[in-house]
């Protein structure tokens, strides 16, 4: 195998296979390395399911990314067999005027003239019998958005990439990166490599990582847990259950209709203990909390869905700050791209992103806005470490 290449990716996961994809797809003569074997339980992409949507309480700013993305995956799953979408409309619901989540969404909906509907407490539950909320709840329904299949975009933009050229090594750890005036070198467990350019998105490893390119980021892996619960099955169909997002006195939780049988999936996205990524208690149920939280909001607002815990599995979330993504060239190596701190809600820009860092990679910019996301920005306040 030859040992240099055009751009070299490290961290193959949901954002860097999907950069390796969109590389290759261009010929450029590209190499991604992961130290597992994609798609894996030992990242943030695992569990089958994550949630899309357009209207973003987040900030309006994702919107147009948002809506790109949902194009490039409607485009991937007509490339592949995979399953990729279901459009199950998303609900976010919480109490009238006191969710900062709900009044972004409805005003990134309105902002962007996308598709939503507007329901008041009695109406919820009459539309919803799996759900019971106060009369002074609010929710907004986005009809068009719903369910990525996150293993199968995973496996499609792996095998779409190794069709179009890219090279792939998984099980192979990075222990050293160099950075010269025009190429990088790669230092694996099992020999070296260089390229002209490398794009580093290497999840809740990213402070690791980028320490080893003379980059501090404030950068924070959190043990994140998800749970399946056996649920009325006529209930909370998926042809007649959306996915659903709460901001609730108690915290924020999103859930999942249960498909296929396996039961209503939900969790907790504000909530979670602060880890070392190479040393964390991976077990579902090591603390109480995994299933007691959850259980919890389910018995106050889905008491049909709280029936016998039927899965459960731990995942990372990687923070910034201000909780928006990180995604810029390296502020002193032009020929390194990065990519971190999608901060539990970045999985459905995964398409959209691969395709930026696949654009700054090669041409040194990107026709996205990506303004928000630069590590100049202020909250990223850790100066950089000078180089000895």
């Amino acid at each position: 195998m030859s040992t240099h290449f055009d751009v070299i990716v490290v961290g193959a996961g949901s954002m860097g296979m999907a950069a390796g994809y969109y590389l290759a797809k261009q010929g450029v003569k590209t190499l991604l390395i992961d130290a597992f074997d994609p798609p894996h339980s030992s990242g943030s992409h695992h569990g089958d399911t994550r949630i899309i949507r357009h209207a973003y309480g987040m900030g309006r700013e994702y919107v147009p990314l948002a809506l790109r993305a949902q194009t490039l995956w409607d485009e991937l799953e007509k490339k592949t067999h995979h399953k990729i979408f279901a459009q199950t409309g998303v609900l976010g619901f919480g109490p009238k005027g006191e969710s900062e989540f709900i009044d972004k969404t409805i005003a990134s909906a309105q902002k962007h003239s996308l598709p939503y509907e507007l329901l008041y407490g009695e109406e919820i539950n009459e539309r919803w019998p799996g759900i019971n909320v106060p009369k002074d709840f609010v929710a907004i329904l986005e009809p068009n958005s719903g369910v990525l299949f996150s293993e199968n975009c995973i496996r499609a933009y792996r095998e779409l990439a190794i069709v179009n050229g890219a090279t792939l090594l998984t099980n192979t750890l990075v222990e050293d990166i160099e950075v010269y005036q025009d190429s990088v070198k790669v230092q694996t467990k099992y020999g070296s490599y260089t390229a002209d350019k490398l794009v580093v998105t290497t999840g809740a490893w990213n402070g690791k990582m980028l320490a080893k390119l003379n980059l501090d980021l404030p950068l924070r892996a959190y043990r994140k847990t998800v749970a399946w619960f056996e649920s009325n099955e006529s209930l909370y169909h998926p042809g007649n259950f959306p996915v659903f997002m709460s901001e609730t006195p108690t915290g924020i939780y999103f859930g999942f209709p249960n498909f296929g049988g396996e039961g209503l999936k939900i969790g907790r996205h504000d909530l979670g203990e602060p880890i070392d990524p190479d040393h964390s208690k991976r077990e579902f149920g090591a603390y109480s909390g995994d299933e007691g939280d959850v259980r919890s909001f389910l018995e106050s607002y889905m008491p049909q869905a709280a029936g016998e815990l039927k899965d459960g599995q731990v995942c990372m979330y990687t923070f910034t700050p201000d909780e928006h993504f990180i995604v810029d060239l390296h502020p002193e190596y032009s020929q390194v791209a990065v990519a971190a701190g999608f901060s539990g809600h970045g999985f459905k820009f995964a398409s959209v992103i691969g395709e930026v860092l696949s654009q700054l990679a090669v041409n040194g910019k990107t026709e996205h806005d990506i303004s928000l996301f630069s590590i100049a920005r202020s909250s990223l306040q850790r100066p950089l470490q000078k180089n000895n």
